[in-house]
């Protein structure tokens, strides 16, 4: 049965749900791929044309080497730097990802383009497509080798931090020294960790989610100590939105300094 999202679990039992590209926005993207690897044809054939003039034989040799070097290299070498990306796959939105969640490894890229002469054949992707629309993955046999799959890299919006910040004492504000250090040792990666793990709170087990903000908690509280009056009675996840607040919040809003004027 085909599946329109890939669901990746964690060792901890945390689900992430990635949306899985369909076989026409994948063939569109091909398309741009192809358009631009053409073009880099033409140029390598423009300069090898010099050398015909002197040895016709030995530009067409070196013609048919420089074809397999732009086919192949082309999407090894934008899949590598682009993690999992070329033109045509950026200009339509899409990924490829290693289908257990792990890091994309060069092996992995290496097998799915050698592979995407296979599944051009007999010509237009054919054996790619039927593949894609049989596979419950849409995974063309370069994929399955490869054990990769392409999902849609959905534009990143703006979170809304309202709606798990809004009307919340934030206890740490009182010690802004503290805020400002905290700022400064918390890196973008771990502040992203930290607001998508409250934006995804409902998505999680009940245990899985205990177990994660308690982990996430411990890890913030390691970065500053706060006092004893800033952090007694404070939960977990009540803490880690804490955090996130002080975090993407320069200054607090108007009902959070209502709440701790005297």
């Amino acid at each position: 049965m085909k599946t329109s999202t890939l669901n990746i679990r964690t060792p901890e039992g945390i689900v992430f749900s990635q949306p899985i590209a369909g076989p026409v926005t994948r063939f569109l993207a091909s398309f741009v791929d192809q358009l631009c690897i053409q073009a880099l044809l033409t140029i390598v054939g423009s300069i090898i044309g010099i050398f015909a003039v002197v040895n016709f034989n030995f530009a067409i040799a070196f013609y048919i080497i420089g074809y397999f070097v732009v086919s192949i290299g082309y999407g090894i070498a934008l899949e590598w730097m682009w993690r999992g990306q070329t033109v045509g796959k950026r200009l339509l939105r899409l990924r490829v990802i290693d289908v257990e969640g792990m890091r994309l490894q060069f092996n992995q890229i290496v097998v799915r383009n050698l592979l995407r002469f296979v599944d051009s054949l007999p010509l237009f992707y054919f054996v790619g497509g039927v593949a894609c629309w049989l596979n419950s993955k849409c995974q063309r046999l370069g994929d399955i080798a490869a054990n990769t799959v392409v999902i849609r890299h959905l534009r990143v919006t703006e979170p809304d931090l309202d709606q798990i910040l809004a009307g919340k004492f934030n206890s740490l504000r009182q010690f802004p020294h503290l805020v400002a250090r905290m700022r400064q040792n918390v890196t973008p990666a771990e502040a992203d960790i930290a607001l998508q793990s409250l934006l995804r709170r409902e998505q999680f087990d009940l245990v899985a989610r205990v177990e994660l903000f308690g982990e996430l908690a411990a890890h913030f509280r390691a970065k500053v100590e706060f006092p004893p009056e800033a952090m007694d009675g404070v939960a977990d996840e009540q803490f880690l939105r804490n955090v996130v607040d002080v975090i993407y919040r320069a200054k607090a809003e108007p009902s959070a300094v209502e709440a701790i004027s005297p």
